[in-house]
């Protein structure tokens, strides 16, 4: 991707690979989450890898909970990926690789694993993928990148990593491999987990709204 190209260009660009109007309730999650993955992508020192494939897939699967019509999401996340240059399938694929492997797997088996990538098939290609960046000694943090490992780590103990000094003492080991700014880390994902409950909370509303409204239909057609 062109690294002078603009916010207005990435924005244009999504536009044009879809085309439909966005539901005003999730138009700015749409829009910040193309400009956050607009902003890495023109970094010189980014290098998108399948962790972050993940946070971008995972973010999108959770904030667009409940968008109507349904089959607009499948173009939106393509439209998404495409406005920045990127392969859409690349991200789907191997985020599902990730969530497919992790499965039944302990929180240590999963940091073990990334600390030392390997597999066969999909999953080789996945390896060989997060071992460039694990190798890279630039590496750049980002928030859709914490998103994508606190995924991963959750599948494997969904309880452990609610306690904020056993989960940072957990992944240490990744935190000096890669240089990851902890206290960042920690409140990107504070910052995760408090919108997510926001957005469900007003997702709870919307239900209820409408629950209320087809009842009072039912009501008046008696």
């Amino acid at each position: 991707m062109d690294k002078n190209r603009t916010v207005s260009d990435t924005k244009r660009s999504f536009y044009q690979h879809h085309q439909r109007p966005i539901n005003s309730i999730y138009r700015r999650v749409v829009e910040e989450l193309m400009v956050e993955m607009h902003l890495l992508a023109v970094n010189v020192d980014f290098n998108p890898d399948p962790i972050y494939y993940l946070g971008v897939y995972q973010s999108f699967q959770q904030f667009m909970q409940g968008y109507k019509p349904e089959s607009d999401k499948e173009s939106i996340f393509n439209a998404l990926c495409q406005s920045i240059e990127n392969n859409p399938q690349e991200y789907i694929s191997k985020s599902q690789t990730l969530l497919n492997f992790v499965e039944g797997k302990s929180a240590q088996e999963i940091l073990d694993w990334l600390l030392n990538p390997s597999g066969e098939g999909d999953l080789e290609a996945v390896a060989s993928h997060w071992r460039s960046n694990l190798e890279n000694p630039r590496f750049k943090y980002s928030r859709l990148f914490a998103i994508g490992f606190y995924t991963l780590i959750e599948k494997g103990d969904g309880e452990f990593i609610k306690d904020e000094s056993k989960f940072t003492d957990f992944i240490q080991p990744l935190i000096d491999k890669l240089q990851l700014p902890v206290e960042k880390l920690k409140k990107d994902l504070d910052l995760y987990r408090s919108n997510l409950e926001k957005m469900n909370q007003m997702l709870s509303v919307m239900a209820d709204v409408l629950e209320a409204e087809r009842k009072k239909k039912q009501a008046e057609s008696k």
